[in-house]
């Protein structure tokens, strides 16, 4: 294989050995590579963060919630967070037990939440609405609620869950509301939660919304845990040496918080944080096959076969994947110059990376999109009726194991009921 830009991969030795050409032309293209070892130590990273001792990780499934995927992220001792039914059901079949996983609902039917309580895990809710439907539906339960703590964060508005100008969360404000729901239906407020946002690099935000979380959590005595929420960034910028999240420093900070209001409070409460894209962003990749390198006008296109139905947060959030080039021919690139990489959907804005500088690109090209872990294949569709690919792991014994088989075409008729008169 001749690697014409791999300095990302090569660093983290991240095909452990294996080719990715030759992974591309066995398992086709486009597909999810997973690289165990790393997922396993972005898991260690998070738990080993604080010494305070009532420390929980939930991982964030939404991020990615492939069952192998899972089994990894359980066996290492996390829990798990859900936001649907389908989370809990496929977190149920990984190994978590109910009281392993923590429900955080929005705006969700009578039917759903009902799931929820009869599957035994926790439930938090994010508005008065909510509060009472689950009052209604569980009266003398157990319930916890996200507060909005007035602080946001986050790569793109559209990724900035707490604030001004958020959907999620209940005000502080609303709070002599929140005692009087608990006293009607006879609720016992077992925990608060937060989330700010996602995709920060810097801890400020952070720390200042767990200052005004730990606030609103004074004044309810008898809670049992605290969810600081999540949002923990990664550098996508690897080959330009972006800098990594301090979580040394982010750790101290929290940690900081934690025993003071501990001291405060008068007893341990069990802290909990959701992150999932800092757990597994960093631990796949996505191999697309180049089918066609063209000009238009003054622009160079290099075109390939991860469209936006594979990975749509270029199209959504405007975000930056870095991107590398394999070949499985000696043929050397005589040059680096600027291209625009795009996918096979059609609609103009299928566009993975814009005047990208990279070296000279041809047709049969294996490309390596990096950083593609978090918010991929759980966000990816039958957009153009395209099938959604396979996913691979690489294991740390050096097996390479299908976790995903790619669909096919009968499958997406699967569901589809012809009429019979026409």
């Amino acid at each position: 294989m001749n690697k014409v830009y791999t300095k990302v991969t090569d660093s983290l030795d991240f095909f452990e050995g294996h080719n990715p050409v030759e992974l591309a032309k066995e398992y086709q293209t486009p597909l999810y590579v997973y690289n165990e070892r790393i997922l396993r130590q972005r898991c260690r990273d998070l738990k080993n963060m604080v010494t305070y001792p009532k420390f929980v990780v939930d991982y964030s499934a939404k991020a990615n919630s492939n069952l192998a995927f899972l089994q990894v992220v359980k066996s290492e001792g996390l829990e798990v967070d859900a936001m649907s039914p389908g989370e809990i059901y496929v977190e149920r079949a990984a190994g978590f037990a109910p009281e392993e996983i923590f429900y955080i609902g929005n705006n969700v039917s009578a039917e759903e939440m009902q799931y929820a309580i009869d599957a035994g895990v926790r439930v938090s809710v994010d508005s008065l609405s909510q509060l009472e439907q689950f009052g209604q539906l569980a009266p003398g339960g157990e319930v916890a609620i996200r507060f909005n703590p007035g602080v946001g964060a986050g790569h793109h508005e559209k990724v900035i869950t707490a604030g001004k100008k958020t959907k999620f969360g209940i005000e502080p404000k609303y709070i002599p509301q929140i005692r009087e729901l608990l006293e009607k239906y006879h609720l016992k407020l077992v925990g608060i939660n937060q989330h700010i946002g996602s995709l920060f690099m810097t801890g400020e935000a952070f720390t200042a919304s767990i200052a005004a979380l730990l606030e609103i959590a004074k004044q309810f005595p008898e809670l049992e845990f605290i969810d600081m929420g999540g949002g923990f960034g990664i550098p996508y910028k690897k080959e330009e040496d972006q800098a990594p999240l301090d979580l040394k420093g982010l750790g101290a900070a929290i940690d900081e918080a934690l025993w003071k209001f501990t001291r405060e409070y008068g007893r341990e409460v069990t802290f909990r944080i959701e992150p999932g894209r800092y757990i597994s962003a960093e631990c796949s990749v996505i191999l697309s096959e180049v089918h066609s390198v063209k000009h238009n006008n003054d622009k160079k296109f290099v075109g390939c076969d991860c469209g936006f139905n594979v990975l749509q947060r270029p199209i959504m959030y405007d975000s930056y994947h870095g991107i590398e080039v394999y070949r499985g021919s000696e043929v050397k690139s005589e040059k680096t110059e600027p291209v625009t990489v795009v996918g096979n959907i059609c609609e103009s804005g299928d566009i993975l990376a814009k005047d990208r500088v990279l070296p000279e690109i041809f047709k049969g090209d294996i490309l390596g999109i990096l950083d593609a872990g978090a918010y991929g294949f759980t966000m990816a569709s039958n957009y153009n009726n395209r099938l959604r690919p396979a996913e691979v792991m690489l294991r740390e014994n050096g097996e390479v194991v299908l976790i995903r088989e790619r669909e096919e075409l009968e499958d997406l008729l699967r569901h589809m009921i012809p009429l019979k008169n026409i």
